[in-house]
This record gives structure tokens, sequence and C-alpha cells, in this order.
């Protein structure tokens, strides 16, 4: 991937992005964001051959996680939360769970206790030493193996292989007027933001990836993110 740009240079031209809030503005008023039938059916038909392709040729791999999962830190093998999809509705997103049980009270503590990990949180929604990861659960994260089970999202039509990362409830806010271009499209096992830097981007650069998405989003542009894609797994880039 080589060195991250800055942030600036991931802006479309003529937003303004303010630190404080992670909110975008551009002038003049905001219009809905309408993409071709014929692009989103055929978007949709490709999601639905890939995940049939992934259960029957990888179903294996599948099955051999979870029971990793199952070994390393017991039950439950999936995670599931609730997050944000197209038009703003609410679905169940699941991943292999790669964090203890009782994360979210270890979080809130972690972050009560440490003002630098607060700092980082608040500029990334993400941690460089996070207390809530397991042994397994670091590998499959940096591998990205723990994203698997979301092609049964993308089977179920909640997402799909290419977009925007699905978006915590919390999260909502940081979107601020952007928020009619998150929900214009399925959000993605992979998108602009992971072949950009990922975690290494503020979520404020991340909001301005996905509003370049959707705004620029074509058949040409999903094939080069997925091929973009395979080289930033393996080489584990910008993965925490």
């Amino acid at each position: 991937m080589g060195n991250l740009h800055p942030e600036e240079s991931l802006v479309p031209q003529g937003w303004n992005i303010s630190d404080a809030s992670g909110e975008m503005s551009r002038g003049g008023s905001q219009t809905g964001i309408h993409h071709p039938a014929v692009l989103r059916i055929g978007k949709r038909s490709v999601d639905i051959a890939a995940a049939l392709f992934f259960f029957a040729a990888f179903g294996w791999l599948f099955v051999l996680i979870g029971l990793f999962v199952l070994i390393s830190s017991g039950s439950p093998v999936l995670y599931y939360q609730s997050r944000y999809g197209k038009d703003g509705r609410i679905f169940r997103f699941y991943k292999f769970r790669s964090m203890i049980a009782n994360s979210a009270q270890v979080l809130e503590e972690h972050l009560k206790s440490n003002p630098e990990a607060r700092r980082q949180w608040d500029e990334y929604q993400k941690l460089d030493d996070d207390p809530r990861i397991t042994r397994f659960g670091k590998f499959i994260r940096k591998t990205s193996l723990d994203e698997l089970p979301q092609f049964w999202n993308v089977l179920t039509g909640d997402m799909s292989l290419i977009g925007p990362r699905p978006c915590m409830l919390e999260q909502k806010e940081l979107y601020g007027q952007n928020w009619s271009h998150y929900c214009a499209v399925r959000p993605g096992i992979t998108g602009l933001w992971q072949v950009s830097g990922r975690n290494q981007l503020t979520y404020n650069a991340r909001v301005a990836l996905d509003v370049r998405y959707v705004e620029t989003l074509s058949v040409g542009k999903d094939v080069d993110i997925f091929f973009r894609t395979i080289w930033v797994v393996a080489a584990g880039h910008g993965s925490r």
C-alpha cells in the first residue's frame, strides 16, 4: 500500500472537515443519491453469487475458525451487534467473536483510567492496544477472518461485498449531514476505507471516503476495491 495519504487528500473537492465534530459540510442543499437500476441489480446479483460461492467453497474454513474460537475462549462463537444498513434500517451484524465476554465493561474502565486511550478512541473508534481482544481474536482480526460471517449478511441482503463499513448505532452522529450518503447503499464487507488506510485513519476520514464511494459508485471501482482488498489483507495493512 505504501505510505498513507494525509486526510486532506481523501476528502472530495469542495468539502470541509471539522475535526471537533466529525461532520462535513458542502455548499448548497443536500440532494438524494440515486443510482441506475441496472447498477443496483448488477451489484446485488454479484453479491448473491459471491456469497453462495463462499459457502460452497469455503464452508470448511467457516467451521474450522468457529471451532478454534470455541476451544480458545469458549462460547459464543459468533458475535452480533445492531448496525445501520441501507435506508437507515437496523440489522443484526455478525462476526466471529474476538473479544472477551464482558468487553463493554472492560472498555469503559480502560478508557476511564487511560487518557491516551480515550483520545485514540474518540478520534479513531479503535485502540492500538485493546484489552478486550483475545489471543486468537488478535489473529483473526489481523487477517480479517473475523469478518467471514458477514457473507451471511450479504446473502440475506443486509450487506454487500463492497460498500461503507456497517455503522454502529452510536456512530450515526459522526456522519452529520452526510448521513444520507451512508444510507444510499448497502454497507460492505470491504470498501474504500479498508484500502485507503483502514484503522490508521480517523473516523472523520472514513466518513469522507464513504461519501466519495457513494458519489462515484461504479462496477469498475468495485472491482478495483475488491482486488486492492486482497493485497491489503495479505499485507496486514491498517489492521488493529
